[in-house]
């Protein structure tokens, strides 16, 4: 397998397990925010507020991805 192919199959699966990981990351944090709400209704604002801002820092992880390993390689596929 030469260099060109072996970054042709690495980046889809980078990519993937990334959107795994994130998508993972996002149903967890929504989840515990959810049952926080079940159980302590009165604090609604400062729990969104804090998923909100959780769910934000997990999403920024695909946007290094992208900006670290994806764009630098472009012109070498």
């Amino acid at each position: 397998m030469d260099f060109h192919a072996a970054i042709s199959l690495s980046l889809p699966i980078c990519l993937g397990l990334t959107a795994m990981g994130v998508g993972l990351g996002l149903g967890n944090a929504v989840s515990s925010a959810l049952q926080s709400l079940g159980r302590q209704p009165d604090a609604m604002g400062k729990i969104m507020t804090l998923m909100l801002l959780g769910c934000a820092l997990i999403e920024t992880i695909i946007f290094y991805v992208l900006g670290f390993m994806v764009f630098p390689l472009i012109g070498k596929i």
